[in-house]
């Protein structure tokens, strides 16, 4: 009986004892599970942070793949703009070589052109000096005039220069009788006069030129018309000039211009005796004349 008992409360205590044991294992179990279920929680998170991550890296592998095809696109494009330079730079040395030839004779036909000009300056310079020269003679030569006619009626002697020559315009009635050619005792006179200051420089030649109006001439003589008249009342004068002056006749000319060089309309009598006129025109020798031009050549 007394080994049931025993038997009994060995059971019952083997019995207490696992129930503990049951329990501890049970609440062993469920933190077990609890921490299980954390670390399941974690990893979960964790799994689906780095998928996130890996997502993002390959997103920004795509946008780097991306930005080099870009810059070796870029970096392309700038290979192709350096090898278009460095053939233009090619092409503009080749060309920079061919017009420093050119430059080279341009240079030279420059600087001919420039001596060229540089002469033709000092021809013009030279040939001003000269024509300066020549108006000072003309201008030298018309006062001798005058003050050999100052007392010559001024209506019956005009003295002037034009076209760089000097004139001397005589009147019709002062140097012949209407419709004559002989020279009256008054235009010797005159003449004498003249004749002093061109034989006093010999470095000029004298044009002898008759004029008369339109009137039609009419004589028993042996002129036809106006044209002989002036003819010979031009030559009448160079004949005085040399037999009676000893103006040298290789210096002279004479000439009829007739009525076809007026100095005013041939409209009244006055306008007609105006343009009844012989005139000596005093002029430089044609060598030096020409020499003018040639000195500063």
């Amino acid at each position: 009986m007394r080994k049931i008992v025993i038997f009994s409360l060995s059971v019952l205590l083997f019995a207490s004892c696992n129930k503990k044991q049951l329990a501890q294992l049970n609440k062993d179990k469920a933190e077990l599970q609890a921490l299980l279920d954390k670390n399941k929680a974690d990893c979960d998170a964790l799994t689906a942070k780095l998928n996130n991550d890996i997502s993002d890296l390959r997103n920004q592998i795509k946008l780097k793949d991306g930005d080099i095809t870009n810059e070796r696109a870029k970096l392309k494009a700038l290979e192709d703009e350096l090898a278009y330079l460095k053939r233009t730079n090619t092409n503009l040395l080749d060309r920079l070589s061919d017009l420093s030839i050119v430059s080279k004779d341009g240079a030279e036909s420059i600087k001919k052109s420039l001596d060229a000009l540089n002469r033709q300056s000092s021809y013009i310079q030279d040939l001003n000096s000269n024509l300066r020269r020549k108006d000072s003679l003309n201008l030298a030569l018309v006062m001798s005039l005058k003050r050999s006619l100052d007392n010559v009626n001024d209506q019956d002697v005009n003295i002037e220069v034009k076209k760089g020559v000097v004139y001397i315009s005589l009147s019709d009635k002062m140097l012949f009788k209407y419709g004559s050619y002989d020279i009256t005792s008054q235009a010797e006179t005159v003449l004498s006069k003249i004749a002093k200051v061109v034989n006093d420089r010999k470095d000029f030649d004298i044009l002898v030129e008759g004029h008369t109006d339109n009137m039609p001439y009419n004589s028993a003589s042996v002129l036809e018309d106006n044209w002989d008249l002036s003819a010979k009342r031009a030559t009448s004068v160079v004949r005085t000039l040399q037999k009676k002056y000893g103006v040298a006749p290789e210096r002279m000319t004479a000439g009829g211009r007739g009525e076809y060089v007026p100095k005013v309309a041939n409209s009244d009598p006055q306008s007609r005796s105006t343009n009844r006129r012989t005139e000596i025109v005093i002029l430089p020798k044609l060598d030096q004349f020409f020499q003018l031009f040639e000195g500063g050549k």
